[in-house]
């Protein structure tokens, strides 16, 4: 190599406009006669005054010349071998003593990582893009860094930024990898230190991003990313994970608390405690507010899962966590999908939360948006000078309504990022499962769209076939790295097959929310009673097509904001028929079949719609039937739980059975629910309306006593306390094509779930 250097080369190092700086900067052999002479080291330090090279294992020291422009320095040391040196700089008053970032060559990306990235199938590539503490060996000293890699193929040239080199671009120029991938190792930076990328197209204009991959970025309204390592926290959930690994959720209970964790409760009383541990003493509400803030993540395992374990649920879905710019959004504008938000603490202190739901054996659910992300500057949108994490075309690349940009699903690498983003929560979190929201939207081209402003498929249709083909990946993916969790869409169509095994063709979740049932049961719901009579079909209709799909009843968030009101303000009636109306909706709905989901607040009825800048009205608990609600709520939790006929078969035809669904004239249902592999079965007999009936005959398949399970118009409930004085003997009389029946007392807007006693009605046999 010669000694000399080209202007030009200089040049765009000093304009910081070089695609590999390692061709220019660092440490340079000179040979002679097929041997190192000597060596070269060249370094371009925007704010030294002077440099010297310091060789620490020689003791030696040599100063650097000033060539080509003032901040580009070289030294040339006659040695065979520079494996360690440093370079010392003046800087106005200060020296300081560093390691040459261009001195450290390895790469943390092999050609076959990239090679798995460039085809769409590197599964775990967020262990080699973005920041990642890392150590070098250098004559028997080791050097600790961080290094950063970013995926920016039609980038100029792109640089790290950061509190390491005073947000100065031009001192840690990136190298460019297989012309799509940039990297560097920067010693002597760690965890904590705050970064982003400039990023130069070739128009000159400059970008500064976060990091796709970074692991934590700072509070909003800051947007910088920070370097975080994931591998600290020492899990205590094995025996959770194990057994996860050999259980089909599926024949499982699975009843879900949906909570939005800033909303769920402010830190802002020491009266909350003492209303959620049940005591019941008057608080004033303005009490509840002052100095209100977020819950941290420890916060919330010391409040959040006791509630959630006392109320019987199996699971907590919580509102997306990746990192948000906008507390408006919900989280469902997504800027750093690697990152958990910071709002309620760091990465570890999540950790510890799920850990502890482990623990207490609950699951954690994670809504996932993999279908659109925000505009914002700092985030994907635009991000290296081109449409690279989105479509170019506004007709596929945005939503219009909502003020986002679509996924490119047909680039490799985009698929790769979300893919192996879904992996990475189930990986560094150990969640247990995800609901992908607005699977509709990415399922079709035209969702919310006019005509002209959509582009069909390569077929003419509407189908984004890049989309579905993406969503079968991702699930193909996750089950075959993590049997025994849940993948749920949202998906509000009748798109076939969306919880059917990807390899008989369908997209491969194994739940759908079932947005059918949850409309057809709140309009149903939202009747005055006597008009229920000619609205039967909401209530049976679901039945006809329970089993095409594997599906999960969802009464969620959606349904409570935007002036749609709390469930309280749905139904009709007095506020003694409000109460027994949500009663009777959730009993039934725990009884038809499919796992459920239930969003925070309505477990005790709160009056007002969710409001994300607030929390739940608590104080409402010191008030007798939002008590008695809960306590209803947590009953009907452990009854589910404890009846495995309730779970077993949701998705077998086998496991439901109408005894009669046809008589509307009084508004009344009845069906069995059978049990797996098991003679056990439960009879449910719902009636919609405040009128009770004392002598109603219901069919029922064997003869014995039927003990009365549950009766949601319980005294401890708020209900009437009408029933059957804990259960009936059948009659040996024929109904509803039933060989034996009941005559049972039906108490108003309620419902009962009976059980056959076999070991009492053997006895009472064996006695007659």
């Amino acid at each position: 190599m010669s000694a000399t250097i080209a202007q030009e080369q200089v040049n765009l190092i000093v304009w910081n406009q070089h695609h590999d700086p390692f061709a220019v900067l660092g440490p340079h052999p000179l040979e002679e006669n097929g041997k190192i002479k000597s060596w070269l080291v060249r370094a371009y330090l925007p704010k030294a005054e002077a440099a010297w090279v310091v060789r620490p294992t020689a003791r030696e020291e040599y100063p650097m010349k000033s060539l080509h422009h003032p901040n580009f320095f070289v030294c040339e040391i006659e040695t065979e071998e520079l494996a360690n040196y440093q370079l010392r700089l003046k800087e106005g008053e200060h020296e300081r003593v560093i390691y040459d970032p261009y001195a450290f060559r390895s790469p943390k990306l092999t050609e076959f990582d990239l090679h798995l990235f460039a085809e769409g199938n590197h599964h775990r590539i967020y262990e080699k893009l973005g920041a990642h503490p890392a150590e070098f060996k250098v004559d028997e000293t080791s050097v600790k860094g961080v290094y950063f890699a970013v995926w920016a193929p039609s980038a100029r040239n792109v640089s790290i930024l950061g509190d390491f080199n005073q947000w100065d671009g031009r001192q840690h120029q990136m190298q460019k990898r297989n012309n799509s991938v940039w990297e560097l190792f920067i010693p002597e930076v760690g965890i904590g230190d705050r970064y982003k990328y400039e990023i130069k197209n070739w128009d000159g204009h400059i970008y500064e991003k976060t990091d796709p991959y970074g692991f934590q970025q700072e509070v909003r309204p800051k947007t910088g990313s920070i370097v975080a390592n994931l591998d600290v926290y020492q899990w205590n959930d094995q025996d959770w994970l194990e057994k996860r690994r050999h259980t089909e959720p599926l024949t499982q209970p699975v009843s879900v608390y949906e909570v939005h964790l800033g909303s769920w409760l402010n830190a802002s009383s020491e009266d909350i405690p003492r209303l959620l541990s049940g005591e019941t003493e008057p608080v004033a509400v303005a009490d509840l507010k002052p100095g209100a803030r977020f819950l941290t993540y420890y916060e919330l395992a010391e409040k959040l899962i006791p509630y959630v374990k006392e109320l019987g649920f199996t699971h907590i879905e919580l509102l997306p966590i990746a990192e948000h710019p906008f507390d408006g959004s919900w989280g469902y504008q997504v800027t750093g999908y690697y990152a958990c938000t910071s709002r309620y603490g760091n990465p570890e202190d999540l950790m510890y939360f799920i850990d502890q739901c482990h623990q207490n054996d609950i699951g954690v659910i994670v809504d996932w948006v993999p279908g659109h992300f925000p505009k914002d500057g700092h985030g994907l949108a635009f991000f290296d000078g081109t449409h690279l994490y989105e479509h170019g075309d506004p007709r596929k690349g945005e939503h219009k309504e909502w003020g986002t940009l679509v996924f490119n699903y047909s680039r490799n690498e985009v698929r790769n990022f979300l893919v192996s983003n879904a992996l990475f929560w189930f990986d560094k979190y150990h969640i247990d499962g995800i609901r992908v929201d607005a699977v509709a939207s990415m399922l079709y081209l035209d969702y919310l769209r006019k005509p002209g402003e959509w582009i069909p498929n390569q077929y003419g249709g509407r189908e984004n076939l890049e989309a579905a083909d993406f969503l079968r990946q991702v699930n193909h993916v996750i089950f075959s790295y993590y049997p025994g969790v849940l993948s749920i869409a949202e998906e509000s169509t009748t798109w076939p097959m969306v919880s059917w095994p990807t390899y008989v063709g369908g997209l491969g979740f194994n739940l759908k929310w079932n947005m059918g049932w949850m409309h057809d049961m709140l309009d149903y719901f939202g009747m005055d009673p006597w008009f229920r009579q000619f609205h039967q079909n909401n209530v049976t209709f679901s039945i006809w097509y329970a089993y095409s799909e594997n599906y999960m009843l969802a009464l969620s968030h959606d349904e409570i904001v935007h002036g749609k009101s709390n469930m309280l303000g749905k139904v009709p009636g007095d506020e003694w028929q409000k109460f027994a109306n949500l009663r009777c909706l959730y009993t039934y709905m725990f009884a038809h079949p499919g796992k459920k989901t239930l969003f925070m607040s309505m477990e005790f009825g709160q009056w007002k719609e969710w409001n994300v800048w607030g929390d739940l009205e608590w104080y409402l608990l010191q008030y007798e039937p939002h008590q008695k609600l809960k306590r209803f709520m947590s009953d009907l939790n452990a009854l589910y739980k404890q009846e495995s006929a309730l779970y077993t078969q949701d998705f077998a035809p086998e496991g439901f059975e109408w005894i009669d669904c046809s008589d509307n004239r009084h508004s009344v249902v009845s069906f069995i629910r059978r049990c797996k592999d098991s003679e056990q079965f439960v009879v449910t007999v719902c009636n919609f309306t405040p009128q009770p009936h004392s002598h109603y005959r219901v069919g029922v398949p064997e003869q014995g006593f039927y003990t009365e399970l549950f009766n949601s118009d319980a005294r401890e409930y708020g209900g009437s306390n009408m029933g059957n004085l804990g259960g009936k003997w059948a009659d040996e009389w024929s109904f509803h094509s039933q060989p034996y029946s009941l005559d049972l007392c039906l108490p108003p807007l309620g419902v009962l779930i009976l059980k056959l006693d076999r070991e009492k009605t053997a006895e009472a046999m064996g006695n007659s």
